[in-house]
């Protein structure tokens, strides 16, 4: 007999001997199974009823909302109430960024800048982010000497990528064309890249995420970003301290301890084009948000506008930090239309990498990725009353009042740029978005700059503001909408 034939042979015979060591085996797994339970298995779950998990993630992706209001209304795995708790939980137990599957978040790099370097430059920089921005405006907007149909949407983008731009890469490429195309579309980029990696079964995407074409659209603008970058970077390698400008891009080259001597320009062309996917796209969301409420609620224009015109006659014109401080009522609005037009249903998202146990005595295991809600908060009755009546003047009635009862640190959580368990737009806790207050900045001279020269309003006297888009959990203003402007005479 050959070898082959003496092993099946000797495994015929001690066959019975097998299938029982094989039941054993069988038996303790599925015990081990039985009795290691789910922690979270007790929970009720929100949309079993729609079917197969491929079916729920598709319903997910075109209504989450409908489903987290549902589930609030319900129950929650994660509610606000252990937000103190939770936001205390080192990373190594709460990670923000695993909780972020598609991008690559992790590179301390820019949340430091950010806090270190540009959020002190403001007061000094505000001049400059002014003309920047009534430069773009004239750049990008026609005469409008009547009334003219203009995609705010698109016009924001360029705009926002333009004093973006001039901030974080500077005056020699804020402007080009090449610097705008890829600032512009690689945030559209990304996002198409996301969505599709979305799309795909969680169990593909080792395998056949890197060959969709989103995903190629999205390393040929990290190329072309090295490219037009290069010349600038080498440029300003050789000038001396005090020539150096004050942006974003010199702040990086000014730490360059942060990147690998040989991987310099393409690790700044990555961080620049970091810096637009979270700048530019939530930016213009933000802003065309606001520019149809002001066309959806007309009466409010003359308001907003008395208070800037006041408010500039009395700092000599200037956008300065402190003018900006005094637009209470604008800063109310931006409020306001966020809360009332939330850009997304839920916040917090965090990776469970170690299991931790909440003060109720709930554990969440290792693992799972918990979020916490965010629309579903800002229209309950409890914490805003008649929350489906858009007032833009809501958060600055709560902070006179808070004010007037001496509750000065009342009074500034209802600032736009606070974040709080009420308000997680901006995120909370220690990954709080770090650049809230130059985005703050920019909308306010947005929305001041459009005011003082523009009247608007939507086209074919529609009155009110069109449905909203929703995909996944984010929600945001259908970008095909039409605004008229016309020029506002002196």
């Amino acid at each position: 007999m050959t070898l082959i034939q003496l092993a099946a042979q000797a495994v015929i015979d001690k066959w019975p001997l097998i299938l029982s060591y094989l039941s054993v085996v069988a038996a303790v797994l599925i015990g081990q199974a039985y009795l290691k339970r789910d922690p979270l298995a007790h929970l009720p779950e929100i949309g079993k009823e729609l079917g197969t998990r491929d079916e729920r993630r598709v319903a997910f992706m075109m209504g989450a909302q409908k489903l987290y209001r549902e589930g609030y209304n319900k129950v929650l795995v994660v509610s606000t109430k252990f937000l103190p708790e939770l936001k205390n939980l080192p990373d190594n137990v709460l990670s923000f960024d695993d909780a972020y599957t598609h991008m690559t978040v992790g590179d301390p790099t820019i949340p430091f800048t950010v806090k270190a370097s540009l959020t002190p430059a403001l007061p000094r920089l505000n001049a400059t982010i002014s003309d920047e921005v009534e430069l773009s405006f004239l750049r990008e907007m026609p005469p409008c000497d009547d009334w003219t149909p203009i995609n705010i949407n698109s016009k924001l983008q360029r705009i926002v990528a333009m004093v973006s731009g001039r901030v974080f890469i500077g005056p020699e490429l804020c402007h080009d064309e090449a610097y705008l195309d890829a600032a512009v579309n690689y945030t559209i980029e990304m996002v198409q890249a996301t969505q599709a990696v979305d799309n795909m079964a969680p169990w593909k995407r080792p395998f056949l995420a890197s060959r969709l074409p989103e995903i190629k659209k999205v390393e040929a603008r990290l190329k072309q970003a090295d490219a037009f970058l290069k010349p600038v970077v080498q440029k300003r390698l050789l000038l001396s301290p005090e020539d150096r400008p004050d942006d974003m891009l010199q702040w990086l080259l000014n730490s360059q301890e942060r990147f690998a001597v040989d991987k310099t320009v393409q690790t700044l062309a990555r961080l620049q084009l970091s810096l637009s996917f979270a700048s530019i796209h939530t930016t213009s969301v933000v802003a065309t948000s606001c520019f149809y409420n002001l066309a959806a609620y007309p009466n409010i224009i003359a308001d907003l506008r008395e208070e800037i015109l006041s408010v500039r006659a009395n700092h000599n014109g200037e956008m300065s930090s402190a003018a900006l401080q005094d637009m209470k009522k604008l800063d109310s609005f931006i409020k306001e239309t966020m809360r009332f037009n939330a850009p997304s249903v839920s916040s917090f998202a965090r990776k469970v990498n170690k299991a931790f146990t909440l003060s109720n005595g709930q554990v969440i295991p290792a693992g799972v990725v918990i979020e916490v809600p965010v629309a579903p908060v800002l229209h309950d009755p409890e914490f805003f009353p008649e929350p489906e009546t858009f007032d833009h003047l809501r958060y600055y009635k709560l902070r006179e009042h808070a004010r007037d009862s001496g509750e000065a640190e009342k009074a500034a959580m209802w600032q736009f740029v606070s974040v709080n368990p009420l308000n997680m737009l901006f995120g909370y806790g220690r990954h709080a978005c770090p650049g809230r207050f130059f985005a703050a900045n920019e909308i306010k001279m947005f929305l001041a700059t459009t005011l003082q020269m523009y009247d608007v309003k939507f086209t074919d006297g529609a009155t009110e503001r069109p449905a909203d888009l929703e995909w996944g959990n984010q929600t945001l203003p259908n970008p095909a909408v039409d605004l008229l402007f016309k020029r506002v005479k002196a």
